[in-house]
């Protein structure tokens, strides 16, 4: 029980990286519906939505659809899991300060959640279970300058 608790940084590898892959796939699993329903509804969405740096509301929702549904398949599959972190994180920004008001522990904070979980794995990476560790052979985890 000692050892589970209080297990030292080296013996948690495995439980690190299976962390990484839960939060990898349950915060990218569910952004996928939010994305797949602005694509599927494209047309009664592009009128009221955020209009992003005066870019106007189609290619703001075009870059969300981008964002929530593709860069969050790449994220489930752990496939270049940094560079789609980047987007999914603006767009949880976006959802907090533009769409919300900053209200982080009001309506934007599912966002705020979202937003936290980003920014944790884009400081880990992947994990050794994922499609960059097959393609690449090594993750920030994988890498013993930080371990």
């Amino acid at each position: 029980m000692n050892t589970f608790l209080f297990a030292p940084w080296r013996s948690a590898s495995s439980a690190l990286n299976t962390s990484t892959l839960l939060l990898r796939l349950i915060f990218g699993g569910l952004m996928i519906p939010h994305g797949y329903a602005k694509l599927t509804h494209f047309a009664e969405y592009q009128n009221n939505f955020v209009n992003l740096l005066g870019l106007g509301t189609v290619v703001s929702l075009s870059l969300a659809i981008f964002a929530e549904f593709g860069c969050s398949i790449l994220l489930v599959l752990g496939l270049f899991t940094r560079l789609a972190l980047i987007p999914l994180a603006f767009t949880a920004l976006v959802i907090v300060f533009m769409a919300h008001g900053g209200e982080i522990l009001g309506d934007g904070e599912h966002g705020f959640l979202y937003l936290g979980v980003y920014i944790a794995l884009s400081l880990t990476g992947p994990g050794q279970y994922s499609i960059d560790q097959l393609l690449f052979g090594r993750s920030a985890l994988a890498d013993r300058r930080f371990v």
